[in-house]
């Protein structure tokens, strides 16, 4: 398998393929609204990397105030956008090392490097986040981590995997190329 697997036109494309919908993933967790939501009604909290929000009984609107302002909201924001920035860095390294003929296996190793870099900081972004709102932020209600922050998790749990198999890669390099005998 693996030795027709990278050298199949279509099949090479698989792995910088991941990258980019764990890409996607993480944008959407940047900018969705639903890191943490209300679980019953009335709704009364709802929350972003970026902003908390909360409805007050009786009020017409939601009355936000930015993450921002907290240290630990500054520190789950830029470290989650720091492994953004990295994964996007190895999507465009991936399609590159997967664009030459002969494939670069060093190349192809230091992505999966990176793409640990990638996981580190978002783990951390998605720990601190959690503990530090709920023990910092006045919520009321029962409210739960909604689909923005699983979102962030897919897209870690992405960049763990793939590192593994940017990583492995290298180790099949003969059976890829051809060069072992049979």
């Amino acid at each position: 398998m693996v030795q027709y697997g990278l050298d199949y036109t279509r099949c090479r494309w698989i792995l910088p393929l991941m990258l980019g919908i764990a890409v996607i993933f993480g944008l959407i967790a940047l900018a969705g609204r639903g890191w943490l939501e209300s679980e019953t009604e009335p709704y009364q909290h709802q929350a972003s990397l970026w902003e908390s929000c909360t409805m007050f009984p009786g009020a017409l609107e939601w009355t936000c105030t930015s993450l921002m302002d907290y240290a630990w909201g500054r520190a789950a924001a830029a470290t989650f956008l720091l492994g953004y920035i990295i994964l996007v860095i190895c999507f465009a390294l991936a399609i590159i090392a997967f664009a030459i003929d002969t494939l670069r296996f060093n190349f192809i190793r230091g992505i999966g490097g990176l793409l640990f870099a990638a996981a580190a900081f978002s783990v951390m972004a998605l720990v601190i986040y959690p503990v530090k709102f709920t023990n910092e932020i006045d919520m009321r209600g029962v409210n739960m981590f909604s689909w923005a922050y699983g979102f962030a998790w897919t897209t870690t749990i992405m960049e763990i995997g793939l590192a593994f198999f940017f990583c492995c890669l290298p180790n099949y390099e003969d059976e890829i190329l051809g060069n072992v005998k049979p």
